[in-house]
C-alpha cells in the first residue's frame, strides 16, 4: 500500500474509474482502516484534495434525468433497468462516503465519525457488486444502459458544508431508499428473481445504518454548535434540496435510523 493516510486512501478510491475495481479498492482500504483501529494504531487522517467529480467508467452514458428511458417495471426489461439504476446509485454511494472522509478532514471530528463512513463505504461496495452479479445473471452488465447524470449534484452543492452534506445525502437521499426498496423487493419477489430479492433485502437492512450515521453525526454537530437539529435540518434541506422529500415514507425504518416524522413531514407541507 503506497498511501499512508485515510484521506489519501479515500482519494485513491475517488480517482479509480472502473466500477468493480473501485468497489474492490474501497473494500481493501476500508479493511486497512478498520484493522488499524482494531489494533489501536489508527492511520493518520491526513489531508487530501479530492476531485470535484469522482472518476467514472466510460459507460454507462450519463443523461439528464428527463432523458433516461422509462421502462415498465412489470417487464423483464423494466426489471433490468431497475437493477441497473440501483447499481448506479450504489457506485455513487461508494464515492459519496469516501468523499465525506476525504473532503472534511479540516472539521475536527471524533474517530468514530470516520469509522462509520468507512463502514458505510464498505457496505456500498458490496452492494454494488451484488447488483453487478444480479445484472450479469440477467445477461446484462453495469454500463449497458444509460444512467442518471445528476447523482453527484448533492455532493457538489454541499462540498463546502459538512452539516449540509449529512442532511442531504444520508438523511434525504439515502432515507428515500428506505421508502422505495420494499416495493422493489415485492416486485422482484413476484417475478421469482431470487438473487435480486436477496440482494435488495441485504441493501435494505444495511441502509438503515447509513441513514442513522447521518442523523447521529448531524445531531452531534448541531449539539456542538448550539443549534436545534430539527430547525437546522429544515433550513439546510430547503436550501440544498428545494424539492423536498416526497411521501409515502417508511416511518418505521426512518424512526429506527433516528429520523422522527417532524424532521421530514414539515418539508413536504412546505413543498
Amino acid at each position: 500500500m503506497t498511501s499512508t493516510t485515510l484521506a489519501a486512501l479515500a482519494t485513491e478510491v475517488l480517482t479509480c474509474a472502473e466500477g468493480r475495481g473501485k468497489a474492490e479498492l474501497s473494500r481493501r482500504h476500508a479493511a486497512a482502516w478498520l484493522a488499524s483501529r482494531e489494533a489501536g494504531q489508527p492511520l493518520p487522517l491526513g489531508t487530501a484534495a479530492p476531485p470535484d467529480m469522482p472518476a467514472r467508467p466510460e459507460r454507462p452514458a450519463l443523461l439528464d434525468p428527463r432523458d433516461v428511458p422509462r421502462r415498465r417495471p412489470g417487464t423483464e426489461a423494466g426489471r433490468k433497468a431497475i437493477l441497473h439504476a440501483v447499481a448506479h446509485i450504489e457506485l455513487n454511494a461508494i464515492d459519496l462516503h469516501w468523499d465525506v472522509v476525504a473532503r472534511f478532514t479540516d472539521t475536527p471530528m471524533p474517530l468514530g465519525f470516520y469509522d462509520d463512513w468507512v463502514r458505510a463505504a464498505d457496505d456500498e461496495s458490496r452492494h454494488f457488486m451484488l447488483m453487478c452479479d444480479c445484472l450479469e445473471e440477467m445477461g446484462l452488465a453495469y454500463g449497458d444502459l444509460a444512467a442518471h447524470a445528476g447523482m453527484w449534484r448533492a455532493a457538489s452543492d454541499t462540498a463546502h458544508d459538512l452539516p449540509a452534506r449529512l442532511a442531504v445525502v444520508p438523511m434525504v437521499l439515502e432515507a428515500r431508499g428506505l421508502d422505495v426498496t420494499p416495493g422493489m423487493i415485492e416486485l422482484f419477489s413476484k417475478a421469482g428473481a431470487v438473487s435480486a430479492v436477496a440482494a435488495l433485502q441485504t441493501i435494505y437492512a444495511e441502509e438503515v445504518s447509513h441513514v442513522a450515521y447521518g442523523a447521529k453525526w448531524f445531531n452531534w454537530l448541531c449539539g456542538r454548535d448550539g443549534l436545534d437539529p430539527k430547525e437546522a435540518f429544515h433550513d439546510l434541506v430547503r436550501r440544498y434540496f428545494p424539492g423536498g422529500p416526497k411521501p409515502p415514507f417508511n416511518e418505521e425504518k426512518r424512526a429506527e435510523a433516528g429520523m422522527p416524522p417532524d424532521f421530514y413531514w414539515p418539508l413536504v407541507e412546505r413543498a
